[in-house]
This record gives structure tokens, sequence and C-alpha cells, in this order.
């Protein structure tokens, strides 16, 4: 098991009042929990969405998708919708490091519960907000995944060159998103330290998304023509793509010339690298087709991870194209600790290793309301 179970995290004391629902807010909020934050996840009476998106379920029976970004936490049944759920709320924002919601822009308000009344009763508070297209023009459009992933050009690029755009298989934009949000609340943290001030943070999953595009957006502001979908391929690189073997799929990721004939010398083939269509990167690129087709061919004459063996042997980066059980299995083997155990429930560990104050593993994700009695006692 990766991480601590128990112990002071970086964040033991931060307190933090998490109003967030669905992925993006509550993988932020877990990130810091892990490290020790307590964060304290504010549910209407019915609990988060997530919690009834089912199957699949835990061993408790919990929704596996609430359960991958809400452990470490306690929850609280607030109903803002009454003068009550609104008092208690109001307490809780009070008393806060840290404010986390991602409701559209201007409910927080009507609750008044929104940054400038917040600030005016608690002035350090790191106050975040989520939304899917920020507070302005675009405040009314609902911020869903799929949406993003589609107005954003995520799907213009990928899927196949003749086929349909299609969409990452996991909800990647809101990810993205709450990682942002993370980056934010530690950097208005930090100049808290500084200046006693707190401050708001805003994110959203657009810019998360157009950030995220990279050399791809580069591109388009660079030439004024958008990126194409190229299946698994890479635009500036070749080989750099799936391949079929004997049995099944496995990626050839060729960086440089080096390696490139580094391939080829696997293949036997060693000739291919002083061919003049392959003997630079460009040259490759310019002739991708002739290549595939040449690279399709031989390997299909061996199993795949005979292939991946052998090309990792000679310093060309290969691998299988795993499913999602295999690939655990892989960061496993590679003693990277993917996997966090906290008594029978079994959830991906933090992909953050700090050496001194490593994430911590102390709870499950929380009962609706399980800390119900608990957080009235406590002095805030």
């Amino acid at each position: 098991m990766s991480g601590r179970t128990e112990g002071r995290g970086v964040l033991d004391g931060l307190r933090v009042a998490d109003f967030s629902r669905v992925l993006a807010g509550p993988y932020a909020t877990m990130m810091l929990a892990d490290f020790g934050a307590d964060v304290l996840k504010i549910e209407p009476p019915s609990g988060d969405d997530t919690r009834h998106w089912h199957p699949p379920v835990d061993t408790d029976g919990t929704a596996t998708y609430f359960g991958s970004v809400n452990r470490n936490k306690r929850s609280v049944v607030l109903d803002l919708a009454t003068d009550a759920g609104r008092d208690d709320a109001h307490r809780l924002a009070r008393t806060a490091d840290v404010v986390v919601e991602n409701f559209r822009p201007g409910v927080m308000d009507r609750f008044g519960l929104d940054f400038t009344s917040i600030r005016a009763v608690n002035p350090g508070v790191v106050y975040c907000s989520i939304t899917g297209f920020g507070s302005g023009a675009g405040a009314g459009i609902a911020g869903y995944d799929l949406l993003v992933q589609a107005v954003g050009g995520l799907m213009s690029i990928t899927g196949e060159p003749d086929g349909d755009p299609a969409k990452a298989g996991v909800a990647l934009v809101d990810v993205l998103c709450g990682q942002n949000a993370v980056s934010g609340i530690l950097l208005a943290l930090r100049e808290r330290d500084r200046t006693g001030h707190g401050q708001r943070v805003e994110v959203n999953l657009l810019q998360s998304l157009l950030s995220a595009l990279t050399n791809q957006a580069a591109s388009a502001l660079a030439t004024g023509v958008p990126p194409r979908r190229l299946g698994n391929a890479h635009p500036s690189i070749a080989p750099y793509a799936t391949f079929r073997a004997a049995d099944r799929e496995l990626v050839v990721a060729v960086g440089n010339d080096k390696q490139f004939r580094a391939l080829a010398e696997v293949l036997e083939q060693p000739g291919l690298a002083d061919d003049p269509r392959f003997r630079s990167n460009a040259d490759r690129v310019a002739h991708r087709e002739a290549l595939t087709s040449f690279l399709e061919q031989r390997l299909a004459g061996a199993e795949a991870a005979s292939w991946v063996d052998r090309l990792r042997t000679a310093g060309v980066p290969a691998g299988l194209v795993n499913d999602v059980t295999e690939a655990i299995a892989f960061a496993q083997r590679l003693g990277l600790e993917p996997v966090a155990e906290i008594g029978a429930s079994r959830t991906v560990a933090n992909p953050i290793r700090l050496d001194a104050a490593p994430a911590g593993y102390r709870t499950r994700p929380p009962a609706l309301n399980d800390s119900a009695a608990i957080w009235r006692t406590e002095r805030i």
C-alpha cells in the first residue's frame, strides 16, 4: 500500500468546506484530503449524484464512481434551500481555510455563500470556483465533460482519420480541471502565508482543456490550420502509433533517429534507417503510410510481448496496449504502488509522491451525513 494510514500530512490543520459535486471538485478536494486536509463534504439530502451512479459498486455497496474521488472526507448533509441549512453552511464557511464550489455562476450568491459574502467574515478564505465556461458570457452553459470535449476541440483530433470524432474514454477534462483547482488553491494559500489575505481562485473546464491541448493548440495558433484526426498516430513524429502484432496490438514510440535505427536492427532490416524516405523524422512523417505498411508486415510475424521485450532491450520505447486491469498490474510490477487499500476497499493511489510526508489513506468514502453529529460539537 502506497502512502501513510496514520500521522500528520503536510496539509494537517487545513479545513476545506467542499460544496462541489460529481468529479472535478471532488477530485481536487480528495487530493487535498490525501495530504491531511480536513475536508467536509457538504451534500444535499439526496447526496452527491454520483452516489447513485451504479453499478458497479464497492465491497460495501458504495458506487465506485463516488468512491473514486471521495476518500478521506467527512459528509455533512445541509439543505441549502432552507434557512437552517444555509445558516449551518455559513458557520462552516466562516471557519474554513478553503471553500470549493462548482455550482453554476450565481447559485452561491443566492445562498449568500459567494466569495464576497464569505470574505467579509473570513478574510483569509481561499475560495475556489469551478465552472464549465467561466463566469462571463459562458455562465449559462452547463459544464459537462463530454460537451467540453466537443466544443473545446479534443474530439476533433481524437479518432480515426476517416471515422467520427471520439471522446476520451474517461472524463479527462474534469480531472484536468480538478488538478488545476489544486494548483490554484495551493498557490493562493502560499500567497496567504505572505499577506494573511485569501483570494478567489477560478478555473473552468474549457480553459483547462485548451491549455492541455499544448502542441496541438500551438500548431493551430501558429498556422491557422486546425489539426486533424490521425487515429493513434502523432502529427509530428513517426513511427509513433499502435501496430498489430500476431496476437494483439502494441505501441512503438520512436522519438529520434537513433531509436529508429535500433528499431530497424530489431526488425532485422538495418537498411531501413538509410532509406531516403525514412532517414530523418521529417522524412518518416512525410512517408508515414509507407512506413506504417512496412512495420505492420514485419510486426505481424511475432507476438506483441516478444516484440516489446526485444524493442525495450534495444532502447526503443514500446509497450502493450493494456486494458485497465493490465495497466494497474503493470504499475505494480514496476514497484509504483498504484493501489491503496483502506480496509476491504481498494482505490487508486495519489500520484504525487512527497519523500518526507507522503499521501495518507485514512478513511473510506464517507457514508451520507456520517459527520452530522460530530461537526456540530466542534468549535467553529
